[in-house]
């Protein structure tokens, strides 16, 4: 089984590409994070910190033991947060866009919560200049950004809310033996703090595979589909898919 989390602000679709690739050759499981596309009818203390729970129960109901996990940006984030709690169930894990949750240097950090904020503050006047800066940040080709903006102009401003449990899961655990391979990586017209957080990440887990997209920004698999599929399919390949 393969597991695809998406970025902030926009929805499972963004795998759309992916699906079409992959849907006759894998099994294929896409959630939408809490707030985002179909997962926003929420009950009282729902928050993002509990999506790794959440996929676990939905594991545990169709009986599946393993999966191999990818996340981009946000979806990154979660994908390591459910390979922190559930590392028996995990085959490999892929992050793009992403960074070391489990050594996140605290200056970068510091750095990564200022231009939150100041994306939020953007969110909060309108969505839609919100999002017309967002497409910018998170997609290099026009195509992949006006995909983006399509998606990211449907965020309800509410579910900012459930985003504010993020940092409980920076810095929480301590990155044990890894009993499945890494896969870490970015575009190389990402931003320059995500280029140096694939660096650290990578001076602290050596073992673990890097790749750099060229024409590609934050969200590479959809700047880059085609050479985002085929590196995956590899990775799965090595990783005894």
């Amino acid at each position: 089984m393969d597991t695809f989390i998406h970025a902030a602000f926009v929805n499972h679709n963004m795998f759309r590409t992916q699906f079409a690739y992959f849907e006759k050759k894998y099994n294929i499981l896409a959630v939408d994070i809490i707030g985002h596309g179909q997962s926003t009818d929420t009950q009282k203390g729902d928050t993002i910190i509990k999506m790794s729970n959440w996929i676990s129960d939905i594991l545990k109901a169709e009986h599946i033991d393993k999966i191999h996990i990818v996340g981009v940006s946000l979806g990154a984030v979660l994908a390591q947060d459910f390979a922190n709690r559930f590392p028996y169930a995990v085959s490999s894990l892929a992050c793009f866009g992403g960074y070391d949750i489990n050594n996140f240097d605290v200056k970068m950090k510091q750095e990564n919560s200022a231009q939150q904020k100041l994306m939020m503050l953007k969110a909060l006047v309108s969505i839609k200049w919100f999002a017309e800066a967002n497409k910018k940040i998170s997609a290099y080709t026009s195509q992949a950004q006006n995909e983006f903006f399509a998606m990211n102009i449907l965020f309800p401003k509410k579910s900012f809310m459930f985003l504010a449990t993020l940092n409980g899961m920076v810095n929480k655990y301590k990155t044990g033996q890894r009993n499945y391979p890494l896969l870490i990586g970015c575009g190389k017209f990402d931003i320059p703090m995500e280029l140096e957080a694939i660096k650290a990440w990578k001076n602290t887990e050596p073992d673990c595979t890097v790749v750099l997209f060229e024409n590609a920004g934050h969200c590479v698999n959809m700047d880059v589909p085609q050479e985002f599929n085929k590196t995956m399919e590899e990775f799965w390949k090595g990783a005894g898919q």
